[in-house]
Parts: structure tokens; C-alpha cells; sequence
């Protein structure tokens, strides 16, 4: 015990200790040398997102300063085209340790009584009502807002993104963390048209540098000259003027910050520390150990105590005694007779294993360091790469199943297991797709990704699949230690609390339970927009989320054979698999609690890909459940002796 708590606690400061960053620092200097030839951060704009709406926008779907078409944006993975993420590169000329002030970017002039100037002007004025916050990337690092702490003991707090405005309501209420001047009983809209950007730079020997951090604190000014003005001038309020007319300055004004105290591979650290994350997920760590130690003490008190009780009094028991059998064993000639619907049941079973080994191998690769928060889109990119290469276990174990259950449809339970469920989930993607092609979003796929995300599916996902299915075939079927009887033996009135339904709802409580407070970072992270990189710690809990589905589906198992209940299949499956209504409910919850989101079309696409979400949820738990008492049933099965 000693040394697997070692090893356990040296995996997890493995963890902690490092991340592999996939890129090589880029060195920075005043005038190009033999080994320094980078003069220029290029300033990368992203989307613009908010939580207070499910849909996200290009940069250039709004009236900014233009973007700069000579230079190419940066490729895209297919997780950041799937997120929403379109990169281009600005107008901003940032030079190397050349400090700014007040410098203009660009006016932009709009008239009343010109048509697209409204336009224009009414779209970002419905952002910044709606809170939307622009994301910045310099150097691969976020452009981060940091705004003082009102704990004094607590360090600042910093955000990856920062608001295109100031919304205030006839209040005097405000959602943006600014505060420019207003008079009560007026709505203002007030543009953030103005950036300080601070650049904190670590020097190397040969005189180049590497940027460590990059802050931004944006405010509103309406002057149109450069110098001190920026600071000095009133702010921006998007209203035109006696004659018609308003102009908009875009100004930006740049900070150089020598910073030697920070290591270029540590740079991201007073980002992810800013919040109080850690001490978070370790009270859910704790809390999820307490759950699985609970359960694990009720299964050691069954096996240890009760069922090895039984065990040993059945096998006491002279065959040739006429005495009647009773508890569990009485249903030894029933527990093994295939189940209704049994394809349908294979085929889940089998969909369950491509989930399963899809995010066991993920969170491994991440807990290994590979997935750092600079590596944007990486994780879900490679979440879909697994799941389509995993295409052969789904066909094995749903045709191991299958065979087993005596069906000799096997093309059609090859079909069902390669297109049933992915169908099902492109279906609901094209569908919240074609609504984002209809708001202009910027986390509408292009049909061209569409078409290849569709060819990963059918040129290797189905392939593989078929391949799995062909060896699942080819081995003999299942063999079970007791012999089924001809004539279903009546099962007798059941409990409350062994009812089929009660039963199911009963299964999905204590995983959730382990599990519910990483759902608020891992939905935070999705819906806020918040950086999720404690990748260890979601493999701890997915662990304990395993743990807890095995020990609760043997327990409810346990207790159905007993009251002399012979269908567990769908029930250990559905019983397991019901985390997903509860995960479905919570959504729910923090929709309404943490989002407030408006419109008809944020309310489709949150609990859309909610949904997508729930269903690959069921078919995890579900294949967990439905496994760990399949395998508990053949062992206690196959260790008493039946006639």
C-alpha cells in the first residue's frame, strides 16, 4: 500500500512539475542580428465571445480597424475551427523595446443619415450591451486584462480577454469591470477604443529577449490626437454630435517591462494561478474520495461478508437435499438468458468502448503535459482523432456481445454500431451548425471542414470498425457458467427501491456526486470561456468516476438478483448510464444560474451540444456499468455449484 501511495504521489507532481510546450521560444530584438531576426510582435485578433450568449463572432464582422490582408493569418487545427477560433493580424505595429504613446491606429467616421453607418454602429452598440469580450494573442500568449483584487491577501485578478465596451442601463448598473462617468436615467454605450498594452520581457545574453507576459488595460477617450491626450480626454460615448457626425479614434499605447525573474517556461503561471482553482478541486478531489471510499466499503461488506456467506451455504448444501434453493442462486437458470432488444444493447455497449478508450487515452496524453493551454484546439482536435481511431473496439466488444446473446444479424449489428450514434450526433452538429450559419458566427464549421470531419468518419472510422467486428465474430461466443432454463422463472412483486425505474435513477446519483464540481470548471471552461489546464486532476476524478459507476451497478445488480430479478442487462447499463440525466439537470442549473444567456438561438446551442455531451456521457458510464457487473455476475456464477 505504502509504495502504490508513492507512486501515486509521484505521478501527480510529475504532473504539476511540467508541461511540454510544443513551440520553441522565439527570441526578440531592436535590429536583426545572425541569431535574432524577429524586430515586430505581430498583434493576433481572435473571436469575440460572451456569457451572456452562446454565439461567438469574427473579429471582422464588426466595423474595428481593418485587419492587415498582406500577411496570412496562422493555420488552424480542427479543434479551433470546431471552437470558433479565426485568427488574423492586426494593424498593430509593435516594435521591439520601442515604447508608444497615444499612437492612432485608425478614425472610423459614421453620419446619421448614411444607412451602413447605423448598421455598424447598432452592431457593436448590441455587443457591448451584450458584454462581449475580445481575445488577443501575442507571442502565443493571451493578451491578458488584470483588474486589482478587493482581497488584499488574494493576487490580481487576470482574464484572457477584455471588453469592447461599457454598457449602462438607466441604473446605472454596469456588467463590465469600468466604471466611465454617466448620469442616472440615460443608457450610455461607451467604446473601449483605447489599449495600453504592457509588455514584460525576460533579456538573454546576446541582447534579444522573450516576451513573458503581455497586459492590456483598455479605456475610452474621445480625442482624436495622439500624445498625452488618450489619458487626459473625457470618454467615448456612441452618440453623434449637433451635426450628425461621430468619429471613433482607435489608439494603443505600448509598456516595456524588463522581467528577469520569470522563466519563459513558467510565463503562464500568473495566469492560471490568478483564480483560487486549485484549492477548489482539491475539496472536490476530497469529496469524490469520500463518495468512492463509502461504496467501496459497501462492496468489501457484500463480497467480504455476505455474498462470500452465501457462497459458502450454497455449496454446503447436498444436491441430493430436497431443501429449496433461495436468494441470488435461485435465479442461476434465468440471469444468463439474452435480453430484449439485445442488438440495440450491443450496439450501445459497443459505442461505450470508443468513448471509453477515446478519453482514457486523451486524458493520459494531457496529464503528460502535452496539452498546455498554449497548444489552442489541440485537445479537441485530438479527442476527435481518437475517437475515430477507436472505431475497432466498438465493433469487437458489440460483436462479442452480440454473438453472445445467440443473434445472427451480424451486418446489421455492424451497420448499427458504426453509424447509429455518430449519425445521431452529426445530425444534432449540422442542425446547431445551420443555426450558426444563420446568426454569422464565427463557430460555424465551414462545409469543407464539414465534408472532412464527415470523410474521417466514413473512410476510417467505419473501416475500423468493420475490422473490429470481423474478429469480434470470429471468436467463439461467450460461455456462462450456468445453463439457461427453457421457461422464464416468474419474478415475484418487487420493492420500491428494486423497481425497474427508481432502480436506474438510484444508479446515477453517486457518480454525479463525485463528480459535480469538476462539471462547474469543465463547463466554465466551455460556456465562460475560462482557461481549463488541471488536466491531472480530471484524470483523478475521471478514475473515481469509474470507480464509483463499477461499485454502484454491482450493488443495485446485487440486490435485484436477490429479490430474484433476473434482467440486469439494460438495467446495468441504464443504471450506470443515468449520470447523464443528472449531468443534463445540472446543465440546466448553470445555465440559469451562471450564463443568463438571452435569445432563442443561445438557448439552442447550449443545450444542443449539451446534449451531444449527455449523450457521450451515457455511453461512458453506461459501458462502465454494464462491464463491472457483467464480469461480477460470471464470477459468482461460475464459483457455486448449480444443478
Amino acid at each position: 500500500m505504502r509504495n502504490h501511495m508513492l507512486l501515486l504521489l509521484f505521478l501527480i507532481n510529475s504532473c504539476l512539475a511540467f508541461y511540454l510546450p510544443a513551440i520553441a521560444p522565439v527570441n526578440y530584438c531592436a535590429v536583426p542580428t545572425d541569431t535574432c531576426k524577429n524586430t515586430i510582435l505581430p498583434v493576433l485578433v481572435n473571436r469575440l465571445d460572451s456569457t451572456e450568449s452562446a454565439i461567438p463572432y469574427d473579429y471582422t464582422k464588426f466595423d474595428f480597424c481593418p485587419i492587415d490582408k498582406s500577411k496570412a493569418p496562422p493555420s488552424e487545427n480542427l479543434g479551433q475551427v470546431l471552437f470558433g477560433d479565426r485568427y488574423h493580424v492586426s494593424e498593430y505595429q509593435i516594435q521591439w523595446k520601442k515604447s508608444e504613446t497615444c499612437k492612432k491606429l485608425c478614425d472610423k467616421t459614421y453620419k446619421q443619415d448614411n444607412k451602413d453607418d447605423l448598421s455598424n454602429l447598432e452592431a457593436i452598440k448590441k455587443i457591448i450591451a451584450q458584454d462581449y469580450q475580445q481575445h488577443w494573442v501575442v507571442d502565443n500568449m493571451p493578451v491578458a486584462w488584470c483588474t486589482q483584487n478587493t482581497n488584499s491577501n488574494q493576487k490580481d485578478i487576470c482574464t484572457t480577454s477584455f471588453p469592447v465596451g461599457c454598457f449602462i442601463d438607466k441604473n446605472g448598473q454596469t456588467l463590465s469591470r469600468c466604471d466611465p462617468p454617466h448620469v442616472s436615467g440615460k443608457e450610455y454605450y461607451y467604446l473601449l477604443n483605447h489599449v495600453e498594452i504592457t509588455i514584460e520581457y525576460k533579456s538573454m545574453n546576446d541582447g534579444s529577449g522573450r516576451v513573458v507576459a503581455v497586459k492590456i488595460k483598455p479605456t475610452s477617450h474621445a480625442s482624436s490626437g495622439e500624445g498625452e491626450s488618450c489619458s487626459n480626454s473625457q470618454a467615448l460615448a456612441l452618440e453623434f454630435d449637433s451635426s450628425g457626425s461621430l468619429t471613433v479614434p482607435y489608439t494603443y499605447s505600448v509598456t516595456w517591462v524588463e522581467n528577469n525573474k520569470v522563466e519563459w517556461a513558467s510565463r503562464w503561471d500568473y495566469l492560471l494561478n490568478s483564480s483560487n482553482q486549485v484549492n477548489v478541486q482539491w475539496y472536490s478531489i476530497l469529496n469524490s474520495i469520500v463518495i468512492v471510499l463509502f461504496l467501496s466499503g459497501m462492496v468489501a461488506m457484500i463480497l467480504l461478508r455476505t455474498l462470500h456467506r452465501d457462497i459458502a451455504r450454497y455449496n454446503q448444501l447436498d444436491p441430493e437435499d430436497p431443501q429449496e434453493e433461495f436468494g441470488w442462486k435461485l435465479v442461476h437458470g434465468d440471469v444468463f438468458r439474452p435480453p430484449r432488444k439485445g442488438m440495440m444493447l450491443s450496439v450501445l455497449i459497443g459505442s461505450g468502448a470508443q468513448v471509453f478508450m477515446m478519453i482514457s487515452v486523451t486524458l493520459v496524453v494531457s496529464c503528460l503535459g502535452f496539452l498546455y493551454p498554449g497548444n489552442r484546439g489541440f485537445l479537441l482536435s485530438m479527442g476527435v482523432v481518437m475517437y475515430v481511431c477507436f472505431g475497432s473496439p466498438a465493433g469487437y466488444f458489440s460483436a462479442r456481445i452480440y454473438k453472445s446473446f445467440g443473434g445472427e444479424k451480424w451486418k446489421s449489428n455492424v451497420l448499427l454500431t458504426a453509424f447509429f450514434v455518430p449519425a445521431i450526433v452529426f445530425s444534432v452538429f449540422f442542425v446547431l451548425n445551420l443555426v450558426l450559419w444563420g446568426e454569422g458566427s464565427s463557430s460555424a464549421v465551414p462545409f469543407g471542414t464539414l465534408c472532412g470531419v464527415l470523410a474521417l468518419w466514413i473512410c476510417v472510422s467505419v473501416p475500423l470498425t468493420f475490422v473490429g467486428a470481423f474478429f469480434g465474430f470470429r471468436k467463439e461466443a461467450i460461455t456462462y457458467p450456468t445453463q439457461t432454463n427453457q421457461i422464464p422463472r416468474h419474478i415475484p412483486e418487487q420493492s420500491f427501491y428494486t423497481k425497474r425505474v427508481p432502480g436506474i435513477l438510484m444508479g446515477g446519483v453517486l457518480p454525479v456526486g463525485s463528480v459535480f464540481i469538476q462539471l462547474y470548471f469543465i463547463f466554465n471552461s466551455i460556456w465562460a470561456h475560462q482557461i481549463y489546464y488541471m488536466f491531472w486532476f480530471l484524470f483523478i476524478v475521471f478514475l473515481i468516476l469509474v470507480i464509483t459507476c463499477a461499485e454502484t451497478t454491482i450493488l443495485l445488480c446485487y440486490f435485484h438478483l436477490c429479490s430474484e430479478d433476473y434482467h440486469w442487462w439494460w438495467r446495468a447499463y441504464l443504471s450506470s448510464g443515468s449520470t447523464a440525466l443528472y449531468f443534463f439537470l445540472y446543465s440546466i442549473y448553470f445555465y440559469a444560474e451562471r450564463l443568463q444567456m438571452e435569445g432563442a438561438a443561445s438557448l439552442f446551442i447550449f443545450f444542443g451540444y449539451t446534449f451531444i455531451m449527455a449523450i457521450y456521457f451515457f455511453l461512458l458510464t453506461g459501458f462502465v456499468g454494464f462491464m463491472s457487473c457483467f464480469f461480477f455476475i460470471n464470477k459468482i456464477y461460475s464459483v457455486v455449484k448449480t444443478d
